[in-house]
């Protein structure tokens, strides 16, 4: 998941060295900044030669925006006895200093820092085993390419990638150079949808012939998409590719299923010029800082009143004259506020789905309709907005529901497996199996290849291009070169089943 401010300029520029960085930082963190300790410096040497600790793997993130923080603080906090973080990547060099000053603040050894022009020289020069990728979601392949081209392992933020084209290099690419290629789908990590998954697998209600999928973003996580880099299609693909792609992972996952086809309509209907004034303003503006209308705005998101916001982004405006509070009005917004879609699948069965970024309420409502009976999953999440200290994808208390319907028989109602964190949960399982060592078998093959992340992403791409043709689209006809990904074994349609009791209806 992109955060604003993470993009791939091809400007010229230097990397930042230390004394650049130094400048900024107080005398207490100096020796932290340059990899000095300054309290063993007192001491003389051990007499005694210790035995050398395990090698730590080696990782650089390109796209230091919000995002970037949850893989920085990983590996310097929880896995910093295994991984290590040994370079900074962004067009943004304000942006970098930021990053560099949470390192120091974590106590890690301070990385250097590079512009985007200096990817490459930065690969020669730290020599990651892995490169992190949180930039704006169009970028996303150049880095992926490039990073696996010179032998390394790479890890990207959702959606791996927004165009076919691009989805087809990176297949192209992982098949070529034999490196290994993660998209991070965190909702797969978090406990109450594993737990979907588990009954799924257990066959209780039976082969799943349809599915009904509705997700809601409400009116301050869902109009944030509208203020950033994410309300232009060229840098995220729309919310059917930077944001669906989630969703339809879980499908994915959820059936061991990959889509064959897709048909679907979007509009942009609510985030309009027009529905500015038919709520009272006199039309829409350039951005929330500078709106003289901001006072009776609804949308209003003060920058300057939260300091993480004000430090990340107005702060750093000087540098890219990236705006982070743009109007959710503005007649320039070309991505979609209301999509409808139909995916039929490998298996035979068929997804119904909506997204709609105007909501009362964020969360979704699932359905899976088997030969045996119907689960019903719901969940409520909290208010989001990014790069603030809420907590994105956090569920409310008491938030899921889930329910089995047997065929004929008393509805049963699920008690909920829980965790805590962003993503209901799912962020710290999965960074323990990205960052951690020798992390146990897990029966629900959670991890994700280049496979997964393209079966994901095709079907926003896909439904973009429903939207401008009206004709349904084969994700086979996209990208060439596909394997199914490896998901678990599901009922199938030649099992047994047994015969539904008799009822007395008279």
């Amino acid at each position: 998941m992109s955060t604003p401010g993470d993009s791939s300029a091809t400007q010229s520029a230097s990397p930042i060295g230390r004394r650049s960085f130094v400048k900024g930082l107080s005398l207490a963190s100096l020796g932290v900044a340059l990899g000095v300790n300054a309290a063993a410096s007192a001491e003389p040497a051990s007499l005694t030669t210790p035995a050398a600790p395990a090698r730590r793997r080696r990782y650089v993130i390109v796209g230091t925006g919000h995002r970037h923080e949850l893989y920085r603080d990983a590996i310097e906090n929880d896995f910093k006895d295994t991984a290590e973080l040994v370079g900074l990547c962004d067009k943004n060099l304000g942006r970098i200093q930021v990053a560099q000053e949470l390192s120091a603040k974590n106590g890690a050894k301070v990385p250097p820092g590079y512009l985007a022009a200096d990817f490459d020289r930065m690969l020669a020069e730290t020599k990651p085993d892995t490169v992190i990728v949180t930039t704006v979601d169009a970028t996303h392949h150049e880095y992926l390419v490039r990073a696996m081209e010179q032998g390394c392992d790479v890890i990207t933020e959702k959606p791996m990638t927004t165009q076919a084209e691009t989805c087809q290099k990176i297949v192209d690419t992982t098949a070529k150079t034999g490196r290994r290629c993660r998209v991070t789908f965190n909702y797969r990590y978090s406990p109450p949808r594993t737990q979907v998954k588990d009954i799924l697998m257990s066959g209780e209600i039976g082969d799943i012939l349809s599915v009904d999928f509705h997700w809601m973003l409400n009116t301050f996580h869902g109009a944030d998409y509208f203020r950033r880099w994410h309300s232009q299609k060229k840098n995220s693909g729309g919310l059917m590719v930077h944001k669906a792609t989630h969703h339809f992972d879980l499908v994915n996952w959820w059936l061991s299923a990959v889509p064959v086809t897709v048909t679907a309509v979007g509009k942009r209907e609510f985030y309009t010029p027009e529905m500015a004034k038919r709520m009272g303003l006199e039309g829409h503006h350039e951005r929330c800082l500078t709106c003289p209308e901001k006072a009776k705005c609804g949308f209003l998101l003060d920058l300057e009143k939260s300091p993480r916001l004000k430090q990340l982004y107005v702060d750093q405006e000087k540098y890219d004259g990236y705006f982070r509070d743009r109007c959710v009005f503005r007649p320039d917004i070309d991505i979609e506020d209301t999509m409808n879609v139909i995916v039929g699948y490998d298996n035979g069965a068929t997804l119904s789905y909506s997204l709609n970024a105007f909501n009362s309420w964020e969360g979704y409502t699932i359905a899976f309709n088997g030969t045996k009976g119907r689960l019903e999953h719901t969940i409520v999440e909290n208010v989001y907005v990014n790069g603030t200290d809420t907590v994105q994808g956090g569920i409310k208390p008491g938030g899921v529901t889930t329910k089995v319907y047997p065929l004929r028989g008393p509805v049963r109602t699920v008690k909920p497996w829980t965790g805590s964190g962003g993503h209901g949960g799912g962020d710290a399982v999965m960074l323990s199996e990205i960052f951690g060592t020798n992390p146990a078998a897990d029966k629900y093959l959670r991890a994700s290849t280049e496979h997964a992340g393209a079966y994901s992403c095709l079907v926003g791409i896909a439904a973009n291009r429903c939207f401008v043709t009206g004709q349904p689209v084969v994700i086979a006809d996209l990208v060439k070169g596909l394997k199914k990904p490896d998901y678990t074994p599901m009922p199938t349609d030649d099992q047994p089943l047994p015969m539904p009791p008799q009822v007395d209806i008279a």
